[in-house]
């Protein structure tokens, strides 16, 4: 076996070496101690709120940010739910909930949803869900729990900036949450808080928008430079960059466009909030007139300019969503097909194309915003581009299913309807991509069904197939299946039945961010009646949650108790105990071979683990 780069080995070794001294020093110590003891016994010094609450072990800081944004996904699709009573029944009462609100009250008198309350739901909704529910678990959750495991690393590099990405996160989750407090309201100019309404409008709603958007973008600095970090630096003797999953190299690419991404938006941010709050003109242009008055600023700013800078983050953001689904979903596979990643080098350098490209797409967001013909071919044709990693990504994932005994678990199940549900939204994302049908289709309900069949029945049935697969690592026990299957089937048709109206609402050309779905308009008069089916599937998809709720609790308990692999994966953190305790691993772990070695011809058993030498 070729030598490991030094670069990699030296900090492992020097971390391996001071928990094994610790370990012998407890061996020494407590006479008759049961080695797991012994591993674990220095540290049960600590306390509940150092072991718990703020702790610097990667695995209890990715439970912390897994069960944080899933509480933030449920808020999120509560917001939704309200938003889809107002558009299918439109003026009536919210049940359940409408009794609680008065006559007078600012947000839904009598029950009745107001304009202004909806447009306070749909901006955060989209905020919430993108930057406080899918991100902080894709990246903060599976990324911090199973990327050291999987490297062999004993923790992250950083362990107490690690600790600081979270509480970040989560000071600016509760910022985001108190701004429904305030007088006027949360946030009203829509998740892209678009100049000048949102400079402009009253209320502090829109300023603790920006102070939260300015604490989740700092989490997820520290947490990219650490995973960065991490992974360069810490890989276990053996784990070359072509033997890492493609999980880790998923989530290697997207820490990179968090890096170098989030820094525009970060400061765009911190402008936007000196228009508020300063009296400065960064995107209010000059003879701005509200309501009849011209506004008495000093104006020279430029609107587009707000656009630019968002989009610029915004862009590789939905990468930042969809790669680590794509990671989760190709573990998945490979695990449950029995067989290699098909391409896995292909995979790879799709992956890191990808990356790169999402950041010179931007624009494409912004057709109606007057740009020349010329920059708007440009973003056309790298629109284009940036449609063939995608092509090849899930290409690939099909092919390795050609000819598999394939294993219908609950976390296959999730990651196998991925692949359909990625295809759609990327489908019907091209001709969004092209100026002359975006003109017609800007706007509409067709780009809210473009973009949530990627991060709805794309990337959260990825996010639950990761939580089935990987609970078992996390606690020990298994979850149980058959309310596993009964949350899928449920959820797959509920996503489909909210989801696909909306194309056809949208080629008819039904505007979106209107409260009473446009019954003004007569175009609109034979679409509106989709909205209660979609009101429907969305409440229904309510209820298919259930199921998931009470596994998830009940597992932690009652779930089947298994061995460290109950899978039998190849992947390094399978040899890591169930759960994994201080340090992560027993021995310090050693990779003989690439992560998808399964059904090798003349093995005595049909997968070969990363861990275990040919000798064995």
């Amino acid at each position: 076996m070729r030598r490991h780069d030094s670069l990699a080995l030296g900090p492992l070794r020097r971390l391996y070496l001071l928990h094994t001294i610790a370990r012998i020093m407890d061996k020494a110590t407590v006479d008759g101690v049961a080695h797991g003891h012994a591993h674990d016994h220095a540290h049960e010094e600590l306390g509940f709120w150092r072991k718990y609450v703020f702790s610097v072990d990667h695995k209890v800081i990715g439970i912390q940010y897994a069960v944080t944004g899933l509480l933030f996904l449920l808020f999120g699709f509560t917001l939704m739910m309200i938003m889809r009573w107002q558009l299918a029944y439109n003026g009536r009462p919210i049940p359940i909930i409408g009794g609680l609100f008065g006559e007078n009250s600012p947000f839904a008198p009598n029950g009745i949803l107001l304009p202004e309350s909806y447009n306070m739901l749909g901006a955060m909704h989209g905020t919430i869900m993108v930057f406080l529910g899918v991100v902080p678990l894709a990246v903060g959750g599976f990324g911090n729990f199973v990327m050291p495991l999987q490297i062999g690393a004993p923790d992250m590099a950083f362990p107490k900036l690690n600790m600081m990405s979270y509480w970040v996160y989560f000071i600016g989750g509760v910022i985001m949450l108190a701004s429904f407090f305030v007088p006027g309201g949360a946030a009203q100019s829509g998740w892209t808080s678009y100049a000048p309404l949102s400079v402009i409008v009253k209320g502090g709603g829109q300023t603790l928008w920006l102070f939260g958007m300015v604490f989740l973008i700092t989490s997820s600095l520290l947490g990219s430079v650490n995973f960065i970090t991490t992974i360069i630096q810490l890989r276990a003797r053996g784990l070359s960059f072509m033997r890492m999953p493609f999980f880790v190299w998923a989530q290697f690419v997207t820490s990179f466009l968090l890096l170098l991404a989030f820094p525009p938006l970060e400061a765009a941010g911190v402008l936007q909030l000196m228009d508020r709050l300063a009296g400065t003109s960064f995107f209010l242009p000059s003879g701005l007139v509200v309501s009849g008055n011209a506004l008495p600023v000093s104006g020279g700013g430029n609107p587009i300019l707000w656009q630019h800078l968002f989009w610029f983050l915004a862009h590789p953001e939905v990468y930042v969503l969809i790669l680590p689904a794509m990671g989760i979903v190709g573990e998945i596979i490979a695990n449950n097909t029995r067989k290699p990643l098909w391409g896995y080098k292909t995979l790879v350098y799709s992956v890191i194309f990808l990356g790169f490209m999402s950041f010179i797409v931007w624009a494409h967001h912004m057709f109606m915003t007057g740009m020349g013909t010329s920059i708007s071919a440009f973003f056309q044709t790298t629109t284009m581009i940036i449609s063939i990693p995608s092509v090849i990504i899930l290409t690939a994932m099909f092919l390795s299913l050609w000819g598999a005994s394939i294993r219908f678990t609950t976390p296959m199940l999730f990651a196998l309807a991925f692949l359909p549900m990625f295809g759609i939204g990327g489908l019907t994302g091209l001709p969004l991509g092209l100026a002359p049908p975006d003109i017609h289709l800007h706007d509409t309900y067709y780009v809210i069904g473009h973009f949530h069949y990627v991060v709805a029945p794309g990337t959260i049935l990825a996010l639950f197939a990761g939580i089935y697969y990987w609970f078992p690592k996390a606690t020990g026990r298994k979850m149980n299946d058959l309310l596993g299957q009964i949350h899928f089937w449920g959820s797959f048709v509920c996503l489909n039945i909210i989801f696909m109206p909306m194309f056809i609402q949208g080629l008819g050309g039904m505007n979106r961010r209107l409260y009473d779905g446009g019954v003004q308009y007569a175009h609109n008069a034979g679409l509106l009646q989709w909205n209660v089916v979609i009101g429907m599937g969305a409440w229904t998809l309510g209820l298919f949650q259930i199921p998931f709720v009470i596994n998830f609790f009940m597992s932690m308990k009652w779930g089947t108790v298994v061995d460290r692999n109950p899978w039998e994966a190849t992947t390094l953190e399978w040899s890591a105990p169930s759960p994994p305790g201080h340090g992560n691993f027993l021995t310090e772990p050693v990779v003989y071979r690439g992560p998808y070695e399964y059904s090798v011809p003349g093995a005595a058993k049909d997968f070969s683990p990363q861990f275990e030498s040919e000798k064995a």
